[in-house]
């Protein structure tokens, strides 16, 4: 007979533990007791589980995401798998930031929450919680991925779309690579084996602004973004680009700080960025040094920046090469060439 997995449940906070207070829902539940609202975990893998953080995810932060490398990192050797217990708002942020500060890990991790408390008598939080389990100990899986609502997504594809409706989240522009159904798992995509070691880092640059344009969008603030900022993400219009009431202050500033990193990217959800359809695209290219996010989520765009600043020196290194380097399906369609 074989041997159950041993997985570690890092408990967070969010919706799934939360608990009505006089101030609306907050996280109370321990992650003993939500373990103890899934009794047939039991029959799929050994469960053990650590408070790491009790936080609505309106709150989580980039010191955070570390807090949760740095506990995978330190339980490395001694489980087969991970689920992390997460708010919904901003899990994909951190699934994001995760596929980056873990990579080529051959054990899962994998990201869940809930749209309503574990404690309620309608729930979607033990049907992700179960198949979150199911799908850690399954010896095909592999990096970082969200469970949700049936769906496996890889960690640098998700978004969240709906607010209060259990499908919360939709992989962008991207299969999603399995779905769970009557705990039977059902792959899309088969996982390809790591190459190299699994690598962590826990190095961080949070100096990141970004920059959402407007119609009518003036250059007032401008001077003090490129001033107090390492790296300016402009949330563009379409398939990207400066508009006339902010351009030439824009690549002036552009000029005057080439040490800044610039990224464009768009406020449209699907299929992403492309500077040289326009001529408000097209004009950037010839005043800035500037990375573009093609078919990137915003999400992963803001962690994979705050990665590549905090562990290497953009001075001295291709930062190309680096950014368009994909991990973890994160750059399909976009620039993509792949690192030596």
């Amino acid at each position: 007979m074989q041997q159950k997995k041993r997985i570690l449940l890092l408990a967070t906070g969010g919706t799934i533990a939360s608990r009505k207070s006089d101030n609306g829902l907050k996280p109370q539940i321990t992650p003993e007791e939500l373990i103890e609202y899934i009794p047939q975990v039991k029959e799929i893998c050994e469960v053990e589980a650590v408070q790491l953080l009790n936080l609505d995810s309106t709150n989580m932060e980039p010191s955070h995401w570390k807090l949760m490398v740095h506990a995978i990192r330190e339980h490395y050797d001694d489980f087969d798998g991970f689920v992390i217990a997460h708010g919904t708002d901003t899990m994909a942020y951190t699934a994001a930031a995760l596929s980056y500060m873990v990579q080529n890990t051959k054990k899962p991790i994998v990201i869940t929450g809930a749209q309503k408390p574990i404690d309620l008598e309608i729930t979607d939080a033990k049907s992700n919680l179960i198949d979150s389990f199911l799908y850690a100990a399954d010896d095909r899986s592999q990096g970082v991925q969200i469970v949700f609502d049936g769906k496996v997504i890889a960690g640098t594809r998700a978004k969240k779309v709906r607010s209060k409706s259990y499908n919360a989240f939709s992989s962008i522009d991207y299969p999603s690579l399995a779905v769970i159904q009557d705990m039977n798992i059902m792959r899309y995509i088969p996982m390809l084996p790591y190459e190299e070691e699994v690598r962590f880092y826990e190095n961080l640059d949070e100096n990141v602004f970004l920059m959402k344009l407007i119609p009518g969008i003036r250059p007032k603030v401008l001077k003090s973004i490129f001033e107090n900022y390492d790296c300016i993400i402009v949330e563009s219009f379409g398939v990207g680009g400066i508009p006339q009431s902010i351009a030439e202050e824009f690549y002036r500033l552009c000029q005057e700080h080439p040490d800044k990193l610039v990224v464009m990217a768009t406020q449209v959800a699907h299929e992403g960025s492309d500077m040289t359809v326009y001529e408000v695209g097209h004009n950037m290219k010839e005043y800035c040094r500037f990375l573009e996010s093609y078919d990137m989520t915003l999400e992963s765009v803001i962690a994979k920046v705050m990665w590549m600043l905090g562990n290497y020196d953009i001075s001295s290194c291709d930062i190309e090469e680096i950014f368009y380097h994909s991990i973890n399906y994160d750059l399909i369609f976009g620039k993509n060439r792949k690192c030596n």
